[in-house]
């Protein structure tokens, strides 16, 4: 069973004491500027970029020396590389990497039918996955690139979501899409530890930000308001701060973290991938955990580039 924990800001010594350089996806507004304004507090010469299509709100204060924003398209490997590329050569490294941009569900692609200019079944819009998954899965390899150059490694924090763990109703290509991002950081962190860098999820339920009611024509209201009607039905529902406060958690946890599915709840906190972890046997069966276990030995499939072997 996954025990809740409190993680204390005021407890964070290294991101305290240590002036790192930080580079968030979607820093401009909701979990992602709640992030920054985290770190701006934690650390005045925390070195911070940020990577989003707007500007952050004239109401973010951090010193422009410690400060960089590239106004980029997350879907643009090009714009996303040009950013890193901009914080490495103001910066001179790379420490910390919180992968969270991300839109809400868009439309209906499943069960409505649109037809193209020929009268045929129209192809269907894949912004979601293409911002949710691929974009999320370039800016983690940006990271790996930058923080090898290291010689004390670093961190990735990716934006999951409960969706990525239990799916939601109404929204399966984001649903999926976080899934995938909780598979992405299972599938590399063993591999990145040997190269010294920790890779985690947060994986907040319902929480106020903008994406919360973005592209849903049900949720007219602001956010917060919205917010307070679901709450008053029992829904549980978190505050942007508490989704900040559990990735500067992972960053200053640094390798103890690695791994880290962590759930957060009505402002609560607990680790789904610790908790699946003791609970294997349960869910899976002892027969297929010991066949599971069995071929742990196996080696890793080979990776083929240009002929050579890709070496971690």
């Amino acid at each position: 069973m996954a025990t809740l924990f409190n993680p204390n800001a005021a407890e964070f010594h290294t991101l305290k004491s240590t002036p790192k350089t930080i580079l968030i996806t979607g820093g401009s507004s909701g979990i992602g500027l709640s992030t920054a304004q985290l770190l701006s507090s934690l650390n005045p010469k925390h070195n911070i970029v940020l990577l989003d299509l707007q500007q952050p709100p004239s109401s973010f204060k951090h010193d422009p020396n410690h400060l960089l924003v590239h106004t980029c398209n997350i879907t643009s490997w090009t714009g996303q590389r040009a950013g890193f590329e901009a914080a490495y050569a103001k910066f001179g490294q790379i420490d910390h990497v919180f992968v969270n941009a991300g839109i809400a569900e868009h439309a209906d692609q499943f069960f409505t039918d649109a037809l193209d200019s020929a009268g045929n079944l129209a192809e269907p819009d894949r912004r979601v996955l293409n911002i949710d998954m691929d974009a999320a899965s370039d800016t983690t390899k940006l990271a790996i690139h930058f923080l090898r150059k290291n010689p004390t490694g670093g961190s990735i924090v990716l934006t999951a979501s409960l969706a990525g763990y239990l799916a939601s109703a109404g929204a399966p290509l984001y649903s999926a899409a976080k899934h995938g991002v909780v598979g992405l950081m299972r599938a590399l962190k063993q591999e990145c530890l040997k190269v010294n860098i920790a890779i985690s999820v947060v994986a907040p339920a319902i929480t106020v930000t903008p994406i919360l009611t973005a592209n849903n024509r049900r949720m007219a209201a602001a956010p917060d308001v919205y917010a307070r009607e679901m709450a008053k039905v029992g829904v549980p529902i978190n505050k942007p701060e508490s989704i900040a406060r559990a990735v500067c958690w992972l960053m200053n946890e640094g390798r103890n973290g690695s791994g880290a599915g962590i759930f957060i709840q009505a402002d609560q906190f607990t680790d789904l991938e610790r908790g699946l972890a003791k609970n294997r046997e349960q869910w899976m069966g002892r027969e297929m955990l010991d066949l599971f276990r069995g071929g742990r030995n196996a080696p890793l499939f080979d990776r083929i580039e240009g002929g050579e072997k890709a070496k971690i």
